[in-house]
């Protein structure tokens, strides 16, 4: 299996998603994106890169439910 990933930084995701950097580190970092499947620290260091494949899937995913409670292994909880 050869997966491919594209890595980017917070501005450079921003200008992709159109949302302000700084809502991405404070509101959806570690609340809709969760590290180790939206984002990785390479190298045990304080640099995020995003991985857009993740995140683009996570975005064109539509919750089948009107309450979606995501829960710490990336996955979603319909209540």
């Amino acid at each position: 299996m050869n997966e491919t990933h594209t890595y980017l930084t917070t501005e450079e995701l921003s200008s992709r998603i159109k949302y302000d950097p700084r809502t991405i580190r404070q509101r959806l970092k570690d609340s809709v994106l969760l590290e180790g499947k939206h984002y990785i620290k390479p190298f045990g260091r304080r640099k995020i890169l995003y991985i857009w494949e993740a995140i683009e899937a996570e975005m064109l995913q539509g919750t089948s439910s009107a309450i979606a409670i995501p829960m710490a292994n990336g996955e979603v909880c319909h209540g």
